[in-house]
């Protein structure tokens, strides 16, 4: 059952409730870069699909294009269209609560700024965090100042995942996301159209500022500058602290990115802990329990709202019943001894859920999803011992170009299969000879024309920007991660600021060291134990005062001004001061720019 595009709800719902937009809608950074355009994405999506973009994909990202302030209700606002996320604004008595604050210092700034013009110069009275996703806090500091003593509200454990995924794992997941949302790409019918999701992130400074409020279990009620909320914790879903709340006063559900106008990740294409599809769909039937019913609105911190009780409850009936036959008909055929990219190859969807617009797949796919779910239970080997030890890509690929009688003869096979329409296949051998031999021009220039017309055919925006980035730099170079974090480090605790040192020490070059450091926190009356021992930086909190090379007395600003090179001016050392360069020096320097379509 093909999608309906007579149908245009989506259309009127988005453009619902419009206030103002910026003017011009192009936001830039202190340096007078271009940091957001959204009239960029406005203007390629005008007018009639091209031969180059999904249609279904083309009407996505036509919806997400709409941009401006909008009213959700009365007391409720969301500025949309402004980064890849949504910002929400709830008036209390005095002033704002502000929701999920964009990516980008910049960006929030400009939408609190358009949310004032038009509503009065209101002060932020609160700033909840609905989950631990950059989109949903990276602009904090574009709304409140780092020491501001408004409550800061997020899920239990928000800051371990926030941390662990954009510190830890941060290089490698910021440049995966330069092909996951086509930010490298030029906006238009050959290049990016958003990530589905929304439009494209935005460039700008990306801050934190740690909670000072948890919301520890469902059923909890909050109250700030006078707006009420019960909150729904929802951990494993969308991402592993996150939380759905209800307006009591407004009869007003915000559903987090649970729920959003398409298909979401089990997955994502970046990189992330793969996500729990049965326990996601079970956070939703809970969510239509317990706030539905009594419920004239539901919003997301992404797309549009859907208004009208009996239609929100149709939609989040469809979201709960689409990631519970994801899981459950993959397990059934897991069982049947089918592994992943068999049981994805064909699975069809139920006709109701085919033919709804926001159970389509323009950010997550069935196909990846599908993947996520076999490896979320059985891993990444599929039980065939000839998949157990296979390898390397460059290895496998100088073995297959080999038995495939040289790199011409690969490119050629390669060829044959890309004019025969198995862009797949042709894709495959393309890949396995430039990995065979990186400067192979001929070779690099099909697998990019092969990735080209992947990429246009996709539904999928992050397929698309996937295929499209790839082909971008076998034709060109790899971009570097345009975006600054350097405004999170200082919300981390020390042991997540220990953690992020710890892994990046050259291993094999610190085995046949050894030191020890005793650090002690004056402004926290903490101490701790550091010791690098078997290539290992071990460190604890500890109460005991075991000899050590090294005595620091410091506060956790020296500590980051020690990390980051700059003054440490408050800091004592007593001991053995090489212990602290013996440790930097095996630090390894994260790659922001490696490659990835070559070797």
């Amino acid at each position: 059952m093909p999608a309906d595009f007579s149908d245009r709800t989506d259309f009127d719902n988005a453009n619902r409730g419009l206030i103002g937009v910026l003017e011009p809608a192009v936001i830039h950074g202190g340096n007078g870069s271009v940091v957001y355009d959204a009239a960029g994405f406005a203007e390629a999506t005008a007018g009639d699909c091209p031969d180059s973009v999904n249609a279904n994909l083309w009407r996505q990202a036509q919806l997400t294009s709409v941009h401006g302030l909008f009213e959700v209700t009365d007391g409720i606002y969301q500025i949309r269209g402004y980064d890849l996320s949504n910002m929400t604004l709830v008036e209390g008595d005095t002033g704002v609560v502000v929701i999920d604050p964009l990516v980008s210092s910049e960006c929030a700034a400009a939408g609190l700024a358009l949310y004032r013009r038009h509503r009065g110069e209101r002060p932020v009275s609160a700033v909840i965090y609905t989950h631990s996703h950059v989109d949903h806090f990276g602009g904090v500091l574009g709304v409140v100042d780092v020491d501001t003593t408004v409550p800061i509200v997020a899920p239990e454990h928000f800051l371990e995942h926030a941390v662990s995924e954009n510190v830890y794992a941060g290089t490698a997941m910021l440049r995966r996301s330069m092909y996951h949302t086509g930010i490298v790409l030029p906006v238009g019918a050959t290049g990016t159209l958003g990530a589905g999701l929304g439009p494209s992130t935005s460039t700008g400074t990306v801050g934190l500022i740690a909670p000072t409020l948890d919301i520890t279990h469902t059923g909890q009620e909050e109250t700030f500058d006078g707006v009420r909320m019960i909150f729904q914790v929802t951990p494993g879903t969308e991402a592993p602290a996150e939380m759905n709340f209800w307006f009591p006063d407004h009869r007003a559900l915000c559903l987090a990115e649970n729920a959003t106008h398409n298909l979401h990740n089990l997955l994502t294409l970046r990189g992330a802990q793969v996500r729990d599809a049965r326990i996601w769909s079970r956070y939703l039937t809970e969510a239509i329990e317990m706030f539905a019913y009594d419920s004239d609105v539901a919003f997301a911190s992404h797309h549009w709202p859907t208004w009208g009780t009996d239609e929100l409850l149709v939609y989040l009936t469809q979201q709960r019943d689409l990631y519970a036959y994801l899981h459950d008909q993959t397990l059934r055929r897991m069982n049947q001894g089918y592994v992943g990219s068999e049981i994805a190859e064909d699975f069809p969807m139920p006709p109701v859920l085919d033919a709804a617009w926001h159970a389509r797949g323009f950010y997550g796919s069935v196909s990846h999803n599908v993947k996520a779910i076999y490896q979320r239970y059985l891993g990444w080997y599929d039980g065939n011992p000839a998949h157990l030890w296979q390898h390397p890509p460059e290895a496998a690929a100088a073995r297959y170009v080999r038995a495939l009688g040289g790199v011409e003869a690969a490119v050629a096979k390669a060829q044959e299969f890309a004019d025969e329409g198995d862009l797949r296949f042709a894709a495959e051998l393309a890949g396995h000879a430039v990995f065979a031999q990186p400067d192979h021009a001929g070779a690099k220039k099909l697998l990019a024309q092969v990735f080209t017309k992947l990429g246009y055919g996709s539904e999928c925006a992050t397929w698309r920007n996937n295929f499209l980035a790839g082909a971008d730099e076998l034709v060109g170079r790899p971009h570097p991660a345009p975006v600054s974090g350097s405004g999170i480090a200082s919300a981390l605790t020390i042991t997540q600021l220990f953690d992020s040192l710890a892994i990046r020490i050259d291993g094999p070059r610190a085995w046949d060291l050894s030191t020890s450091i005793r650090w002690h926190f004056t402004d926290t009356d903490e101490t701790y134990r550091m010791e690098l021992s078997n290539g290992v930086l071990i460190h604890h909190p500890t109460r005991r005062q075991d000899p050590a090379d090294l005595v620091v007395t410091l506060t956790k600003r020296d500590l980051l001004g020690l990390l980051t090179g700059t003054a440490a001016s408050g800091a004592t050392l007593e001991g053995d001061t090489s212990a602290i360069s013996t440790i930097t020096g095996l630090v390894d320097d994260p790659d922001p720019g490696f490659a990835i379509v070559t070797p």
